[in-house]
């Protein structure tokens, strides 16, 4: 397995999986952990409870429909997104394989063979054997907007019939892969939260800026990391973030207005 860039020695105080970090996160239930900015402005605040409870309703449904569990490819064609990270944790949580390609049309789908391909473009891998999740980014959206492949599952509406609580879901095994990327790109779930290399700058408990202009895995990986040191995190999709490094000042005011504490530049 080729392992991640900048791995760093397991901590020991951090959690030992995706299953210990979502207890992490709810011992401070009100606390926010995870809040978005969209392209166009949307903001979206998540705190421990609420992450938790998202993850667990897509934990439910990965379970409940598509029998995901250790050895299951669940592809993410989706670019760096609170739901992202949703359902990369709800992978991880049923010890899935989480693939991510580029934000493209140049990857073969078939070559990636994926069990599940959850999507923005769901027509892209219509031609595929893999069952289809459509997702709607807009935190408001209560549909997939567009015509869906048959039997293609709108994530908008099947989400929240969900239970809040997980009902049941397999253990990871630590020696199988939770992360494949391009160029061999490779994490195991016994590396994936105990070895996610924290951003620069970002000690235990920081308020971390993210921009999503880079790789889907590594904004994944650092956002894992600063949960993990009991952190929250502030992400930037790459529209905003390219504006706010333009903009100075209106960088300088969302920094102060969310107590930033770190911001590494990429």
């Amino acid at each position: 397995m080729v392992t991640a860039p900048h791995a760093r020695a397991p901590r020991a105080d951090r959690p030992d999986d995706v299953s210990d970090l979502l207890r992490l996160l709810v011992r401070e239930p009100g606390r926010p952990r995870l809040t978005w900015y969209g392209d166009d402005g949307e903001r979206v605040e998540l705190s421990g409870a609420v992450l938790e409870n998202w993850v667990n309703k897509t934990t439910n449904l990965l379970v409940e429909e598509f029998d995901a569990s250790p050895g299951t490819r669940i592809l993410l064609d989706l670019p760096a997104h609170w739901r992202t990270t949703v359902w990369a944790l709800a992978a991880w949580r049923v010890g899935a394989t989480v693939v991510l390609v580029e934000d493209d049309d140049t990857a073969e789908p078939a070559a990636t063979r994926p069990d599940v391909v959850v999507t923005t473009r769901p027509g892209r891998w219509s031609g595929t054997r893999a069952d289809l999740v459509a997702v709607a980014l807009p935190a408001l959206a209560r549909r997939f907007d567009a015509d869906l492949p048959a039997g293609a599952v709108d994530a908008a509406s099947a989400v929240m019939t969900y239970g809040d609580q997980v009902g049941w879901a397999p253990d990871p095994d630590p020696t199988a892969t939770a992360v494949e990327g391009p160029d061999g790109y490779a994490v195991g779930h016994a590396d994936l939260v105990a070895q996610a290399p924290a951003p620069a700058g970002a000690a235990p408990g920081s308020r971390v800026l993210l921009r999503g202009t880079g790789a889907v895995a590594d904004v994944l990986r650092a956002l894992v990391a600063v949960l993990a040191d009991d952190g929250s995190v502030v992400l930037l999709s790459p529209g905003r973030s390219r504006t706010l490094d333009e903009d100075g000042p209106a960088l300088e005011r969302l920094v102060a207005t969310e107590r930033v504490t770190a911001a590494p530049v990429h």
